[in-house]
């Protein structure tokens, strides 16, 4: 360039930047903006360009595996069809999970109210998916009998006080179950065992439901009942005379609620 026209064009250069209002720093740092904003807008597009290439890989990588179940035999709509399923069995089980739970509490409150008489020396399990409170029929009654002896209504009548002043307990349904030894029973009274385990059971009810004021146990009656199981289901052997008094015994028997309709066993654990 001749310097004729290198001199006008330093010369014209300060004279635009005064025309347009800016120093020539002013300027010069609008020139350097600008340069960084192309610089960004570069960048913007090329990692633009490697989102779309990235994007494309994934999808020919889908369509790959799609294939590949295909090939396999496997439909993409069934695996999704199974993964609902499985997602609608895990909420499933979470709620029965929370039911259970809820259960488990109320058989842990109902076992913690029942100790009161596992401290009147009493046995308070869960047997044949059933909680019971056990007592020995020797302690009720006389062999072959079905009076209640003066310390078998003692403590029936400490039973009695104990359900009275829980209200939980007072409606809860119970059912008074008679048992017997394997020894068979010939004649009398009672014919055999089922009439003995019947009878003593039903001698147990009627103390139990008796009005207080008459000497019974002041127990709601509609929410008792009784049953003779003679010896068809024992707690120990019949070949020994400790197993068969073990096997005397008269069981009141915590009738469940439909909720509470469940293995009680497994909640013992």
């Amino acid at each position: 360039m001749p310097m004729n026209r290198r001199l006008a064009s330093a010369l014209l250069v300060p004279f635009l930047c005064l025309a347009c209002g800016y120093s020539q720093e002013e300027w010069d740092q609008k020139v350097r903006e600008n340069e960084s904003l192309r610089t960004d807008l570069a960048n913007e597009r090329q990692a633009h360009k490697k989102c779309e290439a990235d994007y494309s890989a994934a999808n020919q990588e889908i369509d790959n595996l799609k294939k590949q179940l295909t090939e396999r035999g496997i439909s993409l709509d069934s695996l999704n069809q199974s993964l609902a399923e499985q997602r609608k069995a895990l909420e499933e089980y979470a709620r029965r999970t929370e039911q259970l739970d809820a259960i488990k509490r109320r058989f842990e409150a109902l076992s913690n109210k029942l100790q009161k008489l596992v401290q009147l020396g009493l046995k308070v399990e869960v047997r044949n998916n059933r909680m019971l409170i056990q007592l020995p029929g020797d302690v009720l009654f006389d062999s072959g009998r079905d009076t209640l002896k003066k310390e078998g209504e003692k403590i029936l009548q400490q039973i009695a006080e104990v359900v009275r002043g829980d209200a939980d307990l007072s409606r809860r349904r119970f059912q008074v179950a008679g048992h017997t030894d394997a020894k068979p029973l010939v004649g009398g009274q009672f014919k055999d065992n089922w009439g003995l385990s019947a009878m003593r059971a039903r001698s147990v009810l009627v103390l139990l439901t008796t009005p207080a004021d008459k000497g019974g146990g002041g127990l709601a009656v509609q929410n008792w009942s009784a049953a003779g199981y003679a010896d068809t289901d024992p707690v120990s052997t019949n070949e020994s005379d400790d197993g068969r008094q073990k096997n005397r015994r008269v069981e009141l028997v915590v009738q469940p609620d439909v909720a509470e309709m469940l293995n009680l066993q497994s909640l013992t654990k």
